[in-house]
């Protein structure tokens, strides 16, 4: 091509169909260079799209999109499929403000079915859509969910399946991207040969035409068909043993090499040819075509910006994460009830070290946090101190669990919340902004939101020794922030930060410091105000209300949803004590939060220092 790549050539789908096979092994090289450079620069998730090049390459080689619907579960795999359905111009935007998403985006693109982000989702949903297909159109349109083995430690997808085998005639594939563990058992010379003879179109139609010729055939023809095809299902069942798919109703294919893109098109092809829901098994390696990326595929999942030379990561600054793990580590040396549980994010909550040290007490339960939450339920009725670390946005399937196996059996918990508040380029799906509104309906649940790693640290230590209920413990994505060198952390469930005025200043968590700051612009525009900081957010301390004596105007500040906020339940409480002065809340309305830099998202919604100067300052005038 003259010394251009195959890729520049790539704007949609149809462009890929007319390309031979070794030319696209070559774009499948292009596009791994593409996606090391991007990502280096802009972080992402690497190895999972390493790993999915040629998969990608071979759906859209094979089926039409988006007649043809393709479901990525999570969705973080997807950066392939963006590239090639007429997003290659923008792909140097992704994870970037304004540019492209690290997962699919409905509003993107046609070729994006759902707006993606959480685990476990893409059978159920595409089994949906495969019904409504069968409702609505009179044609052959398939619908492919592609899905992770990882995302297959996640209930939800085993309903979806029990409930997709049902319909014989649906227009649904499952695609297994199995880059781990081996549900199959029957990976051998015989099996993987006849696994490759039956991935041939001739061999598919042969078989087809031969049960409709039978079948066909006066009087005989019917049950001599069916006496063969329950012949070839037993030899079947007896060299590869019966998959747990095929007893869910599902038509089941391989293993395949998934970096073969001939082999997985013919295998594509035959199961656009069957009328049954079918489930493909596909073998990839995470990382596949970067060196770092295949030996530590963990590290690599999710990463910052990093030297593509070296492999190394830009950033290196302690986390919140990072301080929450270690404090675990301590204090489980000398306390030998606290155990740690996690819902596959052992990185990315800080808990390898845990894990090495205290592997008798350390459970990683997979993508599937509501079990994590009663199994947690369970070790604490037994005596144990459970501590389940979790994401935010995770947190939010659990909330059932909470209510039903732990506050109502008033039993004691732990939980680290993590990345609690704005999260940066994760996008809408990752927000860290529901879990005081829904945590705020859940008795028996006290929740801190400290503003430093020592105030962290000292909570924590309260959880575990003096608190009689569950607590939850949230912090955010990031290192901690600068904080006056006048102020320490009382160990109370407030703190007041300051003279006594007129002008409050309500806030929690990372927001203090913003606070503080603020505080000192306003102190040089001859504006006086105090900052009262509540380090317990639920339930709010009765005694905050004699600090509120006297001030007649409150800004509450929060990195939250406002309905069902702290500040709402503030407001809420001052009215019913009868406050007379004015009282305002800043906090994020009822949109979902864009990718962009924490500090954008924090300025976008009036939370970062400017904005609370300029709010106080234009309103007191």
């Amino acid at each position: 091509m003259d010394g251009k790549r195959f890729l520049d050539a790539v704007n949609s789908p149809d462009d890929v169909k007319k390309l031979s096979n070794d030319e696209l092994k070559i774009l499948a090289e292009e596009i791994r260079q593409e996606l090391i450079s991007t990502v280096s620069k802009n972080g992402g998730h690497l190895a999972s799209n390493l790993g999915a090049v040629e998969l990608t390459i071979a759906l859209h080689k094979i089926f039409n999109s988006p007649e043809d619907k393709i479901i990525w579960d999570v969705g973080h795999q997807a950066y392939t499929h963006k590239i090639l359905t007429g997003r290659r111009e923008q792909f140097s935007s992704i994870r970037t403000e304004g540019g492209l998403s690290g997962f699919t985006r409905r509003e993107e693109s046609e070729h994006d079915v759902l707006s993606s982000g959480h685990s476990s989702i893409s059978v159920s949903a595409a089994h949906g859509v495969s019904v409504s297909n069968e409702l609505l159109f009179d044609d052959n349109r398939k619908t492919i969910a592609v899905i992770g083995d990882g995302s297959f430690t996640g209930g939800l997808v085993y309903e979806g399946l029990n409930n997709a085998g049902r319909d014989e005639k649906s227009g649904l594939i499952v695609i297994l991207n199995d880059n781990n563990m081996s549900i199959s058992k029957n990976v051998g010379s015989v099996a993987m040969y006849l696994s490759k003879i039956r991935t041939k179109p001739r061999y598919y139609f042969l078989k087809t035409g031969t049960y409709n010729f039978l079948c066909k055939v006066p009087l005989v023809g019917k049950p001599i068909a069916k006496f063969i095809r329950n012949l070839k299902n037993y030899v079947k069942s007896s060299i590869y043993g019966t998959t747990m798919f095929e007893k869910m109703g599902f038509a089941y294919m391989g293993p395949f090499d998934g970096h073969n893109i001939e082999q997985l098109c013919s295998a594509f092809e035959i199961a656009k040819n069957k009328n049954e829901p079918v489930m493909i098994h596909v073998i990839t390696t995470k990382g596949k075509g970067y060196d770092f990326a295949e030996k530590s595929p963990s590290t690599f999942h999710g990463i910052s910006k990093f030297d593509v030379e070296t492999g190394e990561s830009v950033s290196g600054e302690k986390t919140f994460s990072d301080v929450f793990g270690e404090k675990l580590c301590t204090e489980a040396e000398n306390n030998k009830k606290l155990c740690a549980i996690t819902a596959a994010m052992c990185l990315g909550t800080g808990l390898e070290k845990f894990s090495d040290i205290y592997s008798d007490r350390f459970f990683d339960v997979g993508i599937a946090e509501e079990h994590a939450v009663t199994f947690a339920s369970g070790l604490a009725r037994n005596g144990m101190i459970p501590v389940f670390c979790v994401y935010s946005t995770f947190l939010q399937r659990c909330y059932d669990q909470l209510v039903h196996d732990v506050s109502m059996q008033k039993l004691k918990i732990i939980l680290g919340i993590d990345r609690a508040g704005f999260v940066g380029m994760d996008g809408e799906s990752h927000q860290g902004l529901f879990d005081v509104p829904f945590l705020n309906t859940i008795p028996n649940i006290d929740v801190y939101s400290p503003s430093s790693f020592d105030e962290m640290n000292k909570v924590f230590d309260k959880a575990v020794s003096e608190c009689e209920n569950s607590v939850a413990i949230r912090y955010p994505r990031g290192n901690e922030n600068e904080l006056p060198e006048d102020y320490s952390y009382s160990g109370k469930d407030f703190d007041v930060y300051g003279e006594s005025s007129e002008t409050a200043i309500v806030t929690y968590g990372r927001l203090f410091a913003n606070a503080c700051k603020a505080k000192s612009l306003l102190s040089e525009k001859g504006i006086d105000v105090k900052i009262i900081k509540l380090n317990k957010i639920k339930p709010i301390n009765e005694e905050v209300f004699e600090n509120i004596n006297g001030v007649k105007k409150i800004y509450f500040f929060e990195e939250s949803r406002r309905d069902g906020s702290v500040s709402e339940k503030l407001g809420s409480l001052l009215l019913q004590k009868g406050y007379k002065g004015e009282y305002s809340a800043t906090a994020v309305e009822s949109d979902f939060v864009k990718q962009a830099s924490v500090e954008s998202q924090l300025k976008t919604y009036g939370l970062d220092a400017d904005s609370m100067v300029k709010k106080v300052s234009e309103d007191i005038g």
